[in-house]
C-alpha cells in the first residue's frame, strides 16, 4: 500500500473490456513503471474484481472505484471499507458520476473510511455539489462536469472557471481538502493548465485506458507536472 501524495494523476480503469481480468493488473503495472522512472504519484482505481490482484501486483497507490457504507457482516453484495482496506488498496472512489448516492450515503462512507485510514476522494459534478461534500471533510475531491467525461476536450480548456471555482469554494470550506479534476483530460498541456488553475491533481480514465500506447499517453501526461 503507497500513499497518495500530490500532485498526483489518478487513472480510473472504469469497467472498460481493456482491462477485464489480467489486463488491469497489466495496466497497473505500466502506471507503476512510469510513476517510478518519473517521480511522479500515479494512483489507479481498477475494477473491484481486480482490486486485491492489482494491488498486491504494484507498490503505487491503490484506490477502489467504490465503497458501501456497511460493516463487516450481513452485507452481501456491497463492497463494505473493511474490504476495500484488506484487498490493500489505500482508499477509494466515492459518488463518481456513474455511480451516484446521496449525500447522507457520502458522509457515512468518508466517515468510516476515515475510521480505517483509508483515503477518500468524492467526485462532485460543480461547484455547488464539491462545497457540500466539502462538509464531510473528505481528503479529495474531484470535481468532474459530467458532459465532459469521456470527451475529447478537457474541462480546462471547455470551463477553466469550475476548476478554480472549486478549489477557492472547497478550501474555504476545509483548507486540508486536496482537489483533483477530471473530465477529457488526456495531454500533459491539460495537466499543466489544471496545475495552474490550482488543482492538486487530475482524475482520468478513457486517455489512458483506451489509449492505443497507454504508456506513452502517462508520459506526456506527467509532463505537464
Amino acid at each position: 500500500m503507497s500513499e497518495l501524495k500530490t500532485p498526483a494523476v489518478v487513472v480510473n480503469f472504469k469497467a472498460y473490456a481493456e482491462v477485464d481480468g489480467l489486463r488491469a493488473t497489466s495496466l497497473a503495472e505500466i502506471c507503476a513503471s512510469v510513476s517510478d522512472e518519473t517521480g511522479v504519484c500515479i494512483g489507479v482505481c481498477p475494477p473491484v474484481a481486480e482490486l486485491g490482484a492489482v494491488a498486491r501486483s504494484v507498490g503505487i497507490p491503490v484506490l477502489s472505484q467504490n465503497v458501501d457504507p456497511y460493516a463487516p457482516g450481513s452485507a452481501t453484495g456491497w463492497m463494505t471499507p473493511s474490504m476495500v482496506k484488506a484487498a490493500g488498496a489505500c482508499g477509494t472512489l466515492i459518488n463518481h458520476s456513474e455511480h451516484r448516492i446521496d449525500d447522507s450515503v457520502i458522509g457515512r462512507c468518508v466517515s468510516m473510511c476515515g475510521d480505517l485510514g483509508l483515503v477518500p476522494m468524492v467526485c462532485a459534478e460543480s461547484v455547488e455539489r464539491a462545497v457540500s461534500v466539502a462538509s464531510f471533510s473528505p481528503r479529495f475531491i474531484a470535481v468532474e462536469p459530467p458532459e465532459l467525461i469521456g470527451g475529447d476536450i478537457s474541462v480546462t480548456t471547455a470551463n477553466p472557471r469550475i476548476v478554480s471555482d472549486t478549489v477557492d469554494a472547497v478550501k474555504s470550506v476545509d483548507s486540508r481538502i486536496s482537489v483533483l479534476c477530471g473530465a477529457g483530460v488526456k495531454t500533459g498541456k491539460d495537466v499543466e493548465a489544471a496545475i495552474g488553475l490550482g488543482a492538486d491533481g487530475v482524475l482520468l480514465a478513457s486517455g489512458v485506458v483506451k489509449h492505443k500506447d497507454p504508456r506513452s499517453a502517462l508520459l506526456d501526461l506527467v509532463s505537464g507536472l
